[in-house]
């Protein structure tokens, strides 16, 4: 089993936010971003694309997770919606496969503030590379 830290250190990107995973196995992956004044658009709101990193890093890895042997993954779609702002504490993140198919993963990743209110949603499709 691969270890949250070891599949940040696959992500380089990710790691460079700030990000951090906090668990991960195959049916649910969580992470985090905290809130910083660096992450933030006019107005002290954290940015869309910060947001929009954390989904697509924790639901990434929650399709890695349900990859077959061998296989390696790419995001050939994503969409999210937002529902609010978060200008303090952090932003937490919840993946789960919605579908793991022989050439596509699909995940939703749900975005929470501390107060534990949806943020946003993500829905990403992964396609499945083999051979």
């Amino acid at each position: 089993m691969i270890s949250p830290d070891e599949l940040l250190a696959a992500m380089p990107f990710a790691g460079t936010t700030g990000l951090v995973i906090e668990s991960a196995s195959a049916e649910e992956v969580t992470g985090r971003l905290p809130w910083a004044p660096e992450r933030c658009t006019a107005g002290g709101a954290m940015h869309g694309g910060a947001l929009i990193t954390l989904a697509d890093s924790v639901g990434a890895a929650c399709a890695f997770l349900n990859l077959p042997p061998g296989a390696n993954t790419t995001t050939v779609e994503t969409s999210t919606r937002f529902f609010r702002g978060v200008r303090s504490g952090e932003v937490r993140a919840v993946a789960r496969p919605l579908h793991t198919g022989r050439t596509t993963i699909v995940v939703q990743t749900d975005l929470y503030d501390t107060e534990g209110r949806r943020v946003a949603q993500t829905t990403q499709t992964q396609a499945v590379l083999t051979g």
